[in-house]
Formats: structure tokens, C-alpha cells, sequence
């Protein structure tokens, strides 16, 4: 195998398949980015044999190299670290029958050893199963809404995904780990085969990077799903565990409600969080008729801080304790100028939604309350 390719575009290509490269593996060859011909085309490929990523790029090859058949897996690491040592200029990439990969550039040539292709293993093939055309920037949107809920505990495996529930009227994906919740329905991504699965974070993350706005095809079927987007492809496997009934846990007698300025609102929990508790992060809202008081105390560091923030409140007087860093986050997910806030008491969920929903999808978040010593 011969061609020759511009440094930063190699580059490029390798450092989108290299997210799906293990730092260590019993499996050495895992290790590595194949790389292989497909008629004019340079496919190039890494798997933990859990996420795969495979990317095409055009190069032009030439015949004095290896037989065009010939796979060659190339240490990863080294590889990318070569090309990022260099500046943008012509590379040439030559792989012999014995897999010694040399590359040269006008100014000197580097040699490493690769493997063997053929001992690379094979990527899950998707045909015939459920397919799914959607737009990569619904994707990318459901992916960055939802993953910062899900949940870190292996104890739990079916919540360390993003559950997509798609139908022919519309889709959901929904993340969770038992402390918040978010659920984002988007009208234009359906399926005229109702489809339900879990995809795990860290394949939904790298698929986010790699998505963009142009369309996009998502395949379910055989315990994996793949996301294709033109010249990259992300296949994952899918955790297959019972989801929980989510729907059971959001509040629907919501009979207080609180609008806030969403800027203000987070801009005043990051700084009365600074001063909760390094073992609790709690904060405590007390809320008013106009106004929203937050406040945090440290015992053990004698601090404290507490703020105020207009609002409109329509509800009883109430006093509510949640996780300071929780709370950041889920405000931070609000895209409208205003978030709005439903409680019903003290010791249940809130429910937090965008008092303006985009276009075409409806947002919910659910945040559960600490306990508190007291509540007023």
C-alpha cells in the first residue's frame, strides 16, 4: 500500500477513528488504526470491540506498493503523534509485505512496524434492520441535551446510556441516573418501524463530535447500532438491559410554578454553591411570591453566602433544598431567556422546562430535592 495525503487532513481523518482506540488492551493489534483500500478510496478503522469508528478519505494511491488488498494496522499513538509533530505538507505512506509503514516528507522519513491486518478484528456488519434517515444536527442535539444525566454507576448498566424511544410520530431520548432526568421529544426524527434501544454515553459522545447538520442514516438491529454521516461511520454496542420506567417518577400535580430569569438564576447558584458543602452541595431556595432567595451554608468552614433573584412565583410560600452542582447543570441546558420551574412539595421532583421550546421538540428536565432539616 502506497499514497500519498496532505499531513493535516491525514490527521483529521485518524484523530476521529482514534476515539474508539483503547489506551491499553489485553490485545495488542487494538491498539492500532487499520488501514486498507477500497478502490480509490482509504478506509480507515479502530475498535474496543465495544465502539467501532471507520472513516473514508480520498487519497491517491500508487501501484509499486503492496498487493491493493493488503490491511495493515498501524500503532495508533505513535502515528498520531508523529502527525501532529508535523507541519501541513505532502506525506507519503508506504506499507511493505513484512508491514514496516514508513513516512516520508521532504524533510526525513519515519518507520515504525505495524500488524497484520488480517488479524484485525472484524467490524459487526448492520443489513437488513430497522434504518432510520434523520438529520445529524437532531442527533447531535438529542446527544448534547441529554448526556450529562447519565448515569456513571455500573451497578446500574441500563442507565449509562441515552435511551432513544422512536416512533412514526416522533422520537424521544431520555437520560438518567437517579438524581435528574431529562427527556427531549423531537418531531422530526421518526421511524415507520417503532424502535426502542440504549446507546452507551461514551459511543453517543463520539458520535456528537463527528456529527454534523447534512443528513444522516441510523441503523438498530443484532445488538448494535450504527450512525453513518457521509465519510464516517459509528457503530456501537448496545446495552442490553430494561430501561426504567421513567415515566413514573415525573410529577404531573404540579400546583406551584416559577418563572426566572435563566441567566441570573444560574449566574446565583454557582456562586451560593461555592459556599454548600463539599460532602452535600446543598443549596436552599426559598420561594417568594416576586423574589427566589438562595442560600448555602458550610459548617465545617464557618461560611456562608445567600443571594436574591426576581421572579414570578405563583404558589405557596415554599423551601426546597437541591444539589448545587445539579441544579448548575440542569440550568445550564435551558436554551430560552426564562426557565420555568413546577414543584408540587418540598420532597418531590421539580420538573424544569424552557418557558420558550424550540421549534419541533419539547424539553423536560427533572431535578430531585435534598432533604433538609426543616422546610418553612
Amino acid at each position: 500500500m502506497k499514497f500519498t495525503a496532505s499531513s493535516a487532513e491525514l490527521l483529521k481523518a485518524l484523530t476521529t477513528v482514534s476515539g474508539a482506540v483503547p489506551s491499553k488492551s489485553t490485545l495488542p493489534i487494538l491498539e492500532c488504526i487499520l488501514f486498507e483500500r477500497d478502490d480509490d478510496m482509504l478506509q480507515l478503522s479502530a475498535t474496543d470491540l465495544e465502539i467501532s469508528i471507520v472513516k473514508r478519505m480520498s487519497v491517491p494511491f500508487e501501484s509499486n506498493g503492496t498487493a491493493a488488498g493488503n490491511r495493515i494496522a498501524v500503532p495508533a499513538k505513535r502515528l498520531l503523534d508523529t502527525l501532529r509533530a508535523l507541519p501541513d505538507l505532502p506525506i507519503v505512506f508506504t506499507a511493505d509485505d513484512q508491514f514496516n509503514v514508513t513516512l516520508r516528507t521532504d524533510q526525513g522519513h519515519y518507520k515504525m512496524v505495524g500488524h497484520d491486518g488480517a488479524d484485525y478484528p472484524a467490524l459487526p456488519e448492520l443489513s437488513g434492520n430497522v434504518r432510520i434517515e434523520t438529520e445529524g444536527k437532531l442527533l447531535r442535539r438529542a446527544i448534547q441535551k441529554t448526556h450529562f444525566a447519565v448515569s456513571k454507576d455500573a451497578l446500574r448498566p441500563a442507565m449509562m446510556g441515552i435511551y432513544f424511544q422512536i416512533g412514526a410520530d416522533q422520537g424521544r431520548a431520555v437520560a438518567t441516573d437517579g438524581h435528574r432526568l431529562v427527556k427531549l421529544t423531537l418531531s422530526e426524527m421518526t421511524s415507520a418501524a417503532p424502535v426502542e434501544f440504549i446507546v452507551p454515553e461514551k459511543a453517543m459522545t463520539l458520535a456528537g463530535r463527528i456529527a454534523t447538520d447534512a443528513a444522516c442514516a441510523l441503523t438498530v438491529g443484532e445488538g448494535y447500532a450504527g450512525f453513518d454521516f457521509g465519510h464516517s461511520r459509528v457503530l456501537a454496542r448496545l446495552i442490553d438491559e430494561a430501561y426504567p420506567n421513567y415515566e413514573a417518577v415525573i410529577p404531573v400535580e404540579n400546583d406551584r410554578r416559577l418563572v426566572v430569569n435563566r441567566d441570573a438564576m444560574l449566574a446565583a447558584v454557582k456562586r451560593v454553591g461555592l459556599y454548600s458543602s463539599s460532602m452535600t452541595n446543598q443549596i436552599r431556595l426559598s420561594l417568594k411570591s416576586d423574589q427566589v432567595e438562595i442560600s448555602a451554608e458550610d459548617i465545617e468552614r464557618s461560611s456562608e453566602a445567600r443571594e436574591t433573584v426576581l421572579c414570578e412565583y405563583d404558589g405557596e410560600d415554599m423551601v426546597i433544598g437541591f444539589n448545587a452542582q445539579y441544579l448548575t447543570e440542569v440550568l445550564s441546558n435551558v436554551d430560552s431567556e426564562e426557565a420555568t420551574f413546577e414543584f408540587s412539595s418540598p420532597n418531590r421532583a421539580g420538573v424544569v422546562t424552557p418557558h420558550e421550546q424550540h421549534e419541533g421538540e419539547e424539553m423536560m428536565m427533572l431535578i430531585m430535592p435534598v432533604m433538609l432539616n426543616t422546610y418553612a
